[in-house]
Parts: C-alpha cells; structure tokens; sequence
C-alpha cells in the first residue's frame, strides 16, 4: 500500500507540483520503490531485534562500506562522462567493470574481510584451472 501511494503521488502530482517535466513522474515510482523498501527493512530489522537479538552492521562497517561504493561511483560517473554517447552495452561495461574493481579494491585496502575472501575465491579457482 506504501509503494503504491508513494509511487502515485512521486509520478502523477509531483512533477507539476514542482514544475518539472511529467515524464520525470517515472523517477519518483523508483524514488519511492526504495523509501517503501527502506521502511519496510527498518521495520523487519526491529522486529528483529526485540526477537532475537541485536541484528545489522557495525556503524564502522556500514561507513567504510558506503565510502567504497561512493568513491566507486565518483570514478565510474567521471567515466561515464569521458565515454559520452555510446552504445548502452559499451557504456555499461566502461562503467560497470571499474566500479566493481576500485570497490573491491578500496573494500580490500579497509580490511574487509569478505573482499578478501572474494579475492582469495578467485585465486583458488585460477589455480585449479592452470
């Protein structure tokens, strides 16, 4: 019911409300898709929490997690604005690939365990190709 009243008014009222293009309506449906999908996780994570136990990530964790993704993301957008008008599947891949490799990079760089272990996955395998 959230997603359905969020979406309707981010697409339908919002747009001419703010003075924006109404096609632009088509942003607010996935704007407030993931409001819905936050509420929804804040919610389920406290009903956890009084059931089980403490859940969820170390405030530290979380930070050094999002200052990866973002920093990933800083680089990949300047790609994309270096690659300008391509084919989607040349843009995808000139962005997609390095967000991936400098995420895992940083991930590592922090001391993230499970990027280690990603990379330690990929070595096994090399090696029982070889």
């Amino acid at each position: 019911v959230l997603t359905a009243g969020l979406g309707y008014l981010a697409a339908v009222p919002l747009p001419s409300t703010i003075g924006i293009d109404p096609r632009w309506g088509v942003a607010g449906l996935t704007a407030s898709a993931g409001v819905a999908g936050w509420m929804e996780f804040v919610l389920l994570r406290g009903t956890l929490n009084r059931r089980i136990g403490r859940t969820g990530l170390r405030v530290t964790l979380s930070a050094k997690l999002w200052s990866a993704a973002l920093a990933a993301a800083a680089l990949s957008w300047g790609i994309k604005l270096l690659v300008g008008a391509r084919h989607p599947l040349v843009i995808g891949l000139a962005v997609l690939v390095p967000y991936g490799l400098v995420y895992l990079g940083i991930t590592m760089l922090l001391g993230i365990p499970h990027a280690s272990a990603i990379i330690a996955r990929f070595g096994k395998r090399g090696r029982r190709e070889a």
